[in-house]
């Protein structure tokens, strides 16, 4: 079992309420081969939702206390991103999921790069609070263009 970022499922989720369709990953719903999880609902967030960064580093930072998620209009809601991320770990553990596949970019999801910060569409090197968190607990975390890459047909 795989777990996917609601939002590549198809699901209206995203902050906007809109979705980031990847038919390849939808179809691994369809055929119960995977499961979509999105850590910002699971940790009380609504949809829409203002929009958010992590301020000062990465996913990992946020982790470490050294960085803070924050959203557009300067509400910090760094512990509420840390609670979506350690309930997708429990998630992905009650699964025994042997991958997680994450929307890039996301200051939760980002696999590889997420925004600097500053709300600019910049992006920079670095997981989102989430992704950090499963890689930290030696979960197989990718995101849609890896999960692409490596199963071309």
């Amino acid at each position: 079992m795989i777990l996917i970022s609601s939002c590549l499922a198809g699901l209206e989720v995203r902050y906007n309420e809109t979705h980031s369709l990847n038919l390849q990953l939808q179809k691994l719903v369809k055929e119960n081969k995977a499961l979509p999880v999105c850590p910002e609902l699971l940790a009380g967030f609504s949809t829409p939702r203002e929009p958010a960064e992590i301020i000062g580093g990465t996913g990992d930072d946020v982790l470490d206390g050294k960085a803070r998620v924050i959203e557009k209009s300067g509400r910090d809601v760094t512990e509420m991103y840390i609670r979506g991320a350690r309930l997708t770990l429990q998630k992905a553990t009650e699964l025994n999921a042997t991958a997680v596949v994450l929307k890039e970019y996301s200051p939760s999801c980002g696999s590889a790069a997420i925004y600097n910060g500053e709300f600019s569409g910049k992006i920079i090197a670095g997981d989102g609070v989430t992704s950090a968190l499963l890689k930290r607990n030696n979960i197989c975390v990718m995101s849609e263009k890896d999960y692409e890459d490596n199963n071309k047909k």
